[in-house]
Formats: structure tokens, C-alpha cells, sequence
């Protein structure tokens, strides 16, 4: 097998991340849509969605590593020269995606009706939920296949068709969604089947095309054993995110509603940006496992170099816009004076923290992509326990409302950084070898 030659250069990381944030995007796009079809249908059908696509994300969003976990190993073989076992890591992502999909649906069957009934009483609001969750659970495995499906793809630096495959499968639904929701009349329960149509279109989409591979697909039980050790970090790191997110929002709500309202629509533009600069991370992992798999240190560490140096320009100008918009964007989203009063004491700290966030996303995909995943979790539960949380009882306790709640992620944001940073500069994890277990 000959290591393939690494091309790190802007087009190419452009190549890479501009395909990768367009499936990033079309999910938050979709789920709009959705949102706005069942909102005709009245407040409760709406607050079902709502809770129900919390619930159903939560427990979802906690699998990721099937997209992260598999891009690390896939790209290590990729630059290795050894396209076939790249993909064969495809293969196993993907029965360890159905098999965890499977359990997800048996557990989430069982416990729908409780935890909707726990989180918002034994009303028409849960009852909402629970007939939307019942029905999009069938959609688990399903997702968790189109998440290998991009990990494997991205990792061998085929970054255009997922986005197809992602988009096909979204409009599709999004046509689908309105016809069974009001023509069929099936109401909110539509809304759910359209969810499992678009999901079902989309992994049959990345299996087809890993049968196009020609490679055996036989589970291997020792190579997903490995996946599950490297996804079990990446899984406690995405908890200790949760944790302060959902603590975060406690505190904004129990401070005002006004502060919540705010505390929400400055969350989600810093989500949505998030979701820009995590398309850059995206590239960042490809190109670093593909050139420590080509045996290339000096190359990875390159990378690493560059790609930090792309997130600090891409988070800085993403700062000047959203510092332009402090006056306009915010009454997109409400005209409540009480929400706009607030929306200042979390924009600005939100928009100083774009810099340094283009920064901290890069550098994660930089050790993602080097399999790095136990520095990442450590690193990130730190960052969560010792800045941001601590800050968060601090503003319950001393009222000190979004101000309090946005430092403290300012907090995590910096320790992040430093711990990154001195990370990258130690060079302990740039560790070459196409085999991500023995590196």
C-alpha cells in the first residue's frame, strides 16, 4: 500500500468543510420546517413537537461519535493507502449503529410515556409528545446508520456526497411533512412518519453506497469493540456539554422570563455558529487522521497550524458581523421589550467569544481526528466543572442573571483554549500509524 500525499491547502480544506457544514445545516433547516407546518395545527400539537424532538435529540445527540469516532479511524487508513479497510470501518460503524439504534428504540418505547409525563405533566402536552415519540423512535437506527455513513465517508475525503445523500433525504421529508400532517390528515402523528421517511431514505442512501465498495459486510466483533472504546470518551465529553446546557437554561429561566427568552435566542445563534465553525473541525479531522496515517507527523502538526490559524480568522470576522447586528438581528427574533432589554447583557460576551471559539472548535477537530479522545474528555469535563458550572450556581444563588450564566461559558471557553493549545504544543498526539487502536 503506498501513504497517500496529504493536500492541506485552503481550497482543499474548503473543498471539505464547505460540503460538511451543508449537512450540518440541513437538519436545524428541516426541523424549521417541520416546526412551522405542525404550528398550524395549534400550541399543543406544537408543544408536543417540541418536547418530543428534545427528548428524541438528547438521547441522539450522545451517539455522535459514530460520525467522530469513525472519521478518526476511516482517515488514518485513508492516508494510509488503504482505501478498503478504510471503508470496512464503514461497514462495522454501521452494525454498531444499527445494534445501538435497535436498543434506543426498545428503551425509548419503554420510557416515552414516563419521561414526557415526568418533564411536563400528566397533560395534552405529554400525551402530544409521546404520540410523535413513539412513531419517530422507529427512525434510531436509521439515523445512527446516516452517522456512521458521514464519518466513514469524511474520512476518506468525500465530502460532496453525504450533502447530497442529507439533502435528498430532507426534501424529500419536507415535502412529505405538509401532505400527510393536512392532506392525509394525520396531524402531529405525520409530522413523526415524515421524520422516519426522511431518516429510512438516508441510511438506505449510505448503505447503498458502501455496497458499492465491494467490501465484506460481516460484523467483526474486535474492530467494533474498538469503536465502542474510543466512543465511550466522546460520549462523557458530550454529557458534561449537556449538563451545563441544560443547567444554563435552568438558571435563565428561573431568573426571568425575560432572561430565558434571551438566554434562547442568543443560544441558538451561538449553536448556529457552532454548527459554521464545526465545519472547518470537520476538515481538520479528515486531513490530520489522513497524515498521521501516512506516517507524517511534521504534516499533521501542519495541519493542526493551519487549521487553528483558518478558525481564529473565520471566529474573529464572525465577531465583527454579529458585533454589526447587535442593533437588528435580536428583533428578528422578538419584539418583547422586556427580551430585548436582556439580549445585550449575553450578545456581547457572545460575540468577544467567537475568536476564541474558531480557535477551540478547530483545535477539537485537530485531536478528533488524531483519536485523541481521552484528552478531549478530560479536558472538556475540567472546562465544564471548574468554570462553567461553578458560575452557573453562582448566578442562582447571587442573581446575577445572563451576565453570570455567559461568563461562566466565557470560563469553560478559556480553559478549553489553554488546555488545547498547550496540548497542540506538546505534540503527544500527533501519533502516526494507519491503525487508530495501536497508535
Amino acid at each position: 500500500m503506498v501513504a497517500l500525499e496529504v493536500d492541506t491547502g485552503p481550497r482543499r480544506v474548503l473543498a471539505m468543510a464547505v460540503p460538511a457544514l451543508g449537512v450540518l445545516a440541513a437538519e436545524p433547516l428541516y426541523v424549521l420546517v417541520d416546526t412551522a407546518v405542525v404550528g398550524h395545527l395549534g400550541a399543543t400539537p406544537l408543544a408536543g413537537l417540541a418536547l418530543g424532538g428534545v427528548l428524541f435529540t438528547l438521547v441522539s445527540s450522545q451517539l455522535t461519535f459514530l460520525s467522530y469516532g469513525t472519521t478518526a479511524r476511516t482517515a488514518r487508513l485513508h492516508g494510509a493507502g488503504r482505501r478498503a479497510d478504510a471503508v470496512a470501518e464503514g461497514v462495522q460503524a454501521t452494525w454498531l449503529g444499527l445494534a445501538l439504534g435497535a436498543v434506543l428504540l426498545v428503551i425509548g418505547e419503554l420510557l416515552a410515556g414516563p419521561v414526557a409525563r415526568l418533564l411536563a405533566g400528566d397533560g395534552p402536552i405529554a400525551a402530544a409528545a409521546v404520540s410523535w415519540l413513539r412513531i419517530a423512535l422507529l427512525g434510531a437506527p436509521f439515523v445512527l446508520v446516516t452517522m456512521a455513513g458521514n464519518g466513514w465517508m469524511r474520512g476518506v475525503q468525500d465530502a460532496v456526497k453525504p450533502l447530497r445523500y442529507v439533502l435528498a433525504a430532507n426534501v424529500a421529508s419536507a415535502i412529505l411533512c405538509p401532505v400527510l400532517v393536512y392532506v392525509v390528515g394525520w396531524g402531529l402523528p405525520g409530522s413523526a412518519v415524515a421524520n422516519v421517511a426522511c431518516q429510512l431514505v438516508g441510511a438506505a442512501l449510505f448503505l447503498r453506497a458502501l455496497r458499492a465498495e465491494h467490501v465484506p459486510l460481516r460484523p467483526q466483533p474486535r474492530t467494533i469493540l474498538a469503536q465502542l472504546k474510543l466512543g465511550r470518551d466522546l460520549v462523557v465529553r458530550s454529557l458534561a456539554f449537556q449538563v451545563t446546557g441544560v443547567a444554563a437554561t435552568s438558571v435563565a429561566a428561573r431568573t426571568s422570563a425575560e432572561a430565558a427568552g434571551a438566554h434562547q435566542v442568543v443560544l441558538q445563534l451561538w449553536s448556529f455558529l457552532a454548527m459554521v465553525l464545526d465545519s472547518l473541525a470537520i476538515a481538520a479531522q479528515a486531513l490530520v487522521g489522513a497524515a498521521l496515517g501516512a506516517g507524517s507527523a511534521d504534516q499533521a502538526r501542519s495541519v493542526a497550524r493551519r487549521i487553528t490559524g483558518y478558525g481564529l480568522v473565520l471566529g474573529t470576522g464572525l465577531g465583527v458581523v454579529f458585533a454589526a447586528l447587535a442593533g437588528i438581528l435580536p428583533r428578528a427574533f422578538t419584539a418583547d421589550p422586556g427580551v430585548l432589554a436582556q439580549i445585550p447583557l449575553a450578545w456581547w460576551i457572545f460575540v468577544l467569544l467567537q475568536p476564541i471559539a474558531g480557535v477551540v472548535f478547530a483545535l477539537d477537530g485537530v485531536f478528533l481526528g488524531a483519536g485523541d479522545a481521552a484528552f478531549l474528555r478530560t479536558a472538556t469535563i475540567l472546562a465544564a466543572f471548574l468554570g462553567y458550572l461553578p458560575m452557573i450556581v453562582l448566578s442562582l444563588i447571587l442573581r446575577w442573571g445572563l451576565v453570570g450564566i455567559w461568563t461562566g461559558l466565557s470560563l469553560m471557553m478559556v480553559i478549553r483554549l489553554v488546555t488545547l493549545l498547550i496540548r497542540q504544543r506538546s505534540g503527544r498526539w500527533a501519533v502516526v500509524g494507519a491503525d487508530l487502536a495501536k497508535s
